[in-house]
């Protein structure tokens, strides 16, 4: 993702987490769960920072 993406990503996720709080608590745990789960897959995905581990 680009840095002139990120307003728009921040947007849509902040839209999607507050659809998010308006469901029950039973479907607000699942829908939690699986922001996680994306979100947790661009990062493995996301370039890494190779600089960190050189000692």
């Amino acid at each position: 993702m680009s840095d002139s993406a990120a307003p728009d990503a921040a947007r849509d996720l902040i839209d999607r987490l507050r659809v998010i709080e308006e469901q029950p608590l039973a479907e607000r745990a699942s829908a939690y769960a699986a922001v996680h789960d994306e979100l947790a897959r661009r990062l493995e995905s996301a370039p890494g920072d190779t600089s960190a581990s050189r000692p």
